[in-house]
Order: C-alpha cells, then structure tokens, then sequence
C-alpha cells in the first residue's frame, strides 16, 4: 500500500470519527428508498426540462461523483445514475456538515424533490441526507476507471463499482442460464442435482483435483463431469433430465480456460448426436434473441452469426481439408503419428490413432472455425462413453459445437451396450496404468447400472462460460466469471 493510499484512508477514517463525534451512525441498519435509479427515470421520462415538482421521492446508491463541494452529486445503484442536486438552504441544519464529510465511495440516502434542469438532467433535490456506508478505502477516478487488469480479476467487488460493463455482463450470465432453464423446462425437461465429490473418476477425459474426507477416511475427486451419475437417473426411468454445475480439471489455464467452470449436462432418451445437434442450435439461437434481441455478435475483429442452419463436418474431413492428408488410411497410432510428424505436429509417445488425429485437428484446424459449426464423428478411441458410428466401426457418434475458434459443446449418442462400455473402460484403465493421467477409471457400479438396460439416448454438454463469453461478446473467460482463479501474489 503506497504513502499516497495510506494518506488518504487516513483521512477517510478522519471524516469517519468526524461524523461518529456529530453522533451519526455511519452504518445504519436499514433504509428504504421508495424509487430505483432506473424506475425513476421511467417514471419521470416525460417531465420537460427546467421544471421542478412537488413529489418526494427517496433513492440511495454509492457516490461516483461530487462538484462543487458537494452541490452536486451522482449516486449509482444496480440500475444506472441519479443526479442529487443539495443545497444547504434546503438541509437541516443537522445535516449540512455531511456534505464536506463526503468521499468517492460512499453510499447514501437522499430524500428530496424530483426536479429536471435546464440541460434535462433529471435530479433529486435534497431535503435529507443520509449517510448509509463510510467508504474506506480510495477510489479510481470515476472518469479513467478501474484500469488494473490484475485488480479488475482479484477485486471484482472494486471493478463492479467502477466498471457497469462488468455488472452488465454478470447480469446477462445470470440471464442465461435462467433462459437455458426456461427453455429445458418447457420441453419436459427435469433440472437434477448430482455429487460434487466422487469416489471414482470419470465422465471424461480430464486430470482431477483431489480432496480427502477424514471422517470416512478416503480420497474423493472433484467431479470432473456429472455424465456418469446422470445415466444411472437415466437408467433409473427419468426420460428427460438436465443438470447446471460446477466441474474441476486441474489442467491449463488461459483465455478460454478455468479450473472451475459451469456447464449444463443433459440427457434425453429415445434420441440420438442428430436431435442433439438440433436442439444445441435451437437453444443457443433462442438464448441470443430473448437476450441480445439479435444472432449477430461481435468477438474481437470476427462477426458471427449464430442463426440458420449450422453446417455439420466430420472431424477427419476438417483434418483432411487442412492438411490434404486423410487419416483413415492410417490403421495404427504409429502411422498416424509419422504423418502428423511431417506436418509439424508432435503427438505424444504411444499415442492412439484417434489420439493423433485429435492432435492435428486441434492444431491445424480449431483456430479457424469462426462461424458456427458441429464437428461430428469423432475417432472411438477417444470416445469411450459413446456409441459407435453407423458406418464406421473406427469413429463414434460425437460432435462438438465451434464458435470463434472455441469448443463450446460436446455430445453424444450414448453408448449403452455395458459389454462394450466395459471393454471401452478397461482400455481407459490400460491408458492410465501406461501414465495418462488423464484416462478414465473403471467404475464397476456404472457398468452394473448399463447391465439392467439403458435406453437409446442422446446426450449433451454445454460450457456455460463460453457460451456467456460469445453472448457478451468478450474475449476472455475471466470477465464472464465472477470470480476467476488467480494466481498467488508473489
């Protein structure tokens, strides 16, 4: 904390003992304003300029600005700006003092007369004041704002004050996902809960965080995915299910990446990757017209539009177009491996052939999927909750949504064959033994649940987070999350 800082909390604290030696509570209990910024703004939008009324009103927000000795203040709240316009003839004598005790910062109440002046600006005119929160700490300038990137992510409370972008794009992330319920909800859709902590790892392909429960003695996984649990509901008769929730992979971090992250997971029976794709495309189309009133968004120097018919490739045809290389006539990780190699892309030692040609696809062609498109039929190897492909045994029925370059999505048509699902575990369990720290683990009960019958199902995965970067038109995941995971400060 600078010399400059401390000087001026030192004051605030001044201003603060100044008050309490007045014998104002600082910090009161409760106050009541009658109007929000916004709601009173709609309320008067039809008062002409330089008109002053007789109606009393009470609003209260944080001060973000103050001319001439505090004359002239503007509170925010949630909604937007109110301009309190306080002259001492008008204040009680009990009350004048407050206004030189003032900082940037503080919240407060104001009673007064709605009134517009001359240049429109719709104002309250004091006849009460009260002091609701002595702040502290300094403010940014209400007119360079919160510029720190490192602050903006560590104190999110500091740059929702100062920034009403963030606040906004909070907002919207909560509207998103009450429209992603919404619109679940109506087509039969039941919203389920699942475990956080798990005893065995999997639902995907990720590297785990793990946590100890004492009591029980036992290490637990911080769930990756809830797919597993949610299929034994499926299993257990429920026909249309969906969850919202947090997941953990202790894995990079970057733009697009965080430890933690929301995701909607979904299952629907008797449907297969095709209904999936319909419905994905349908829902995020809905979300961008009831919220953004457009499918036209703007990330970086890319316009995307979400609306139409998304095209839908298969992932080696995307490879093939990229390199000129078709990958299927590979039958063996080590080929495949040759060939990436030739094309400048290192795949790791042993790699599957599926694993290959994720590789290369995610080198040499995700970087420029801009416009919305399902890449479909992914490698089996690397697919081993789903069923294999109608007319290739080597691929499964898979896809993955792209928007501006970024996966956004990732589904199935559920494999429900427990052999089959069983041998696809033991080869993951394979995997893992080599040194994959990423491969599944076997967990006997799911397959046990398979063996009493699944029906066809079409699963699917949405990443909350991105989907909320592409609607806020934003390029980086920290500002669509409140509170991003960050580094310690050395």
């Amino acid at each position: 904390m600078t010399d400059e800082i401390l000087d001026q909390k030192k004051a605030r604290l001044e201003k603060l003992a100044a008050l309490e030696e007045k014998g104002i509570n600082a910090y009161p209990h409760v106050y009541r304003p009658t109007f929000t910024s916004q709601a009173l703004n709609e309320q008067y939008k039809d008062l002409p300029n330089d008109t002053m009324t007789e109606d009393s009103v009470r609003v209260a927000g944080r001060v973000r600005a103050i001319r001439n000795s505090g004359m002239f203040m503007d509170i925010y709240d949630a909604t937007g700006k109110v301009q309190i316009f306080s002259s001492l003839e008008n204040l009680p004598d009990s009350e004048k003092e407050i206004l030189a005790l003032l900082d940037l910062g503080d919240i407060i109440g104001v009673e007064g007369t709605v009134r517009r002046t001359k240049r429109g600006e719709l104002s309250v005119a004091t006849t009460h004041l009260t002091v609701l929160s002595k702040s502290l700490q300094p403010f940014p300038d209400k007119f360079h704002g919160l510029q720190d990137t490192d602050t903006k992510y560590r104190q999110r409370y500091l740059d929702m004050i100062v920034n009403q972008e963030t606040t906004q794009t909070l907002v919207l992330r909560s509207r998103i996902i009450s429209t992603i319920r919404r619109y679940l909800d109506a087509k039969g859709f039941l919203e389920v809960e699942t475990p956080m902590l798990h005893p065995i790892m999997g639902g995907a392909t990720a590297k785990p965080f793990i946590t100890h429960h004492n009591t029980l003695d036992m290490d637990l996984y911080l769930r990756i995915a809830p797919e597993l649990y949610l299929k034994r509901l499926i299993i257990g008769g429920l026909p249309a299910i969906y969850e919202i929730g947090r997941n953990f992979r202790n894995e990079g971090m970057d733009t697009s990446h965080n430890p933690e992250f929301t995701m909607m997971e979904l299952y629907w029976v008797y449907k297969d990757y095709n209904d999936m794709m319909d419905l994905f495309e349908n829902l995020v189309q809905t979300v961008a017209k009831e919220l953004l009133g457009t499918t036209t968004v703007k990330l970086g120097d890319n316009v995307i539009e979400l609306g139409g018919h998304w095209p839908r490739k298969p992932m080696l045809t995307l490879v093939q177009e990229a390199t000129g290389v078709d990958f299927l006539q590979f039958k063996d990780g080590e080929s495949a491996a040759q060939e990436a190699e030739k094309l400048g892309v290192h795949v790791e030692k042993n790699a599957s052939w599926g694993k290959v040609v994720e590789t290369v696809f995610e080198e040499k062609c995700e970087q420029n999927l801009i416009q919305p498109i399902f890449v479909i039929d992914h490698p089996q190897d690397i697919s081993p909750l789903t069923k294999t492909h109608r007319s290739n045994a080597r691929l499964v029925e898979r896809f993955e949504p792209f928007i501006n370059g970024w996966e956004v999505g990732n589904a199935y048509s559920e494999l429900t064959n427990p052999l089959d699902q069983k041998e696809r575990l033991e080869a993951q369990v394979r995997l893992r033994s080599g040194g994959d720290a990423e491969a599944q683990m076997m967990d006997d009960d799911f397959v046990t649940a398979l063996e009493y019958g699944m029906p066809p199902t079409g699963g699917l995965g949405m990443g909350i987070d991105r989907l909320v970067m592409i609607l806020a038109q934003t390029t980086s995941i920290r500002d669509v999350i409140a509170f991003p995971t960050m580094r310690k400060k050395s």
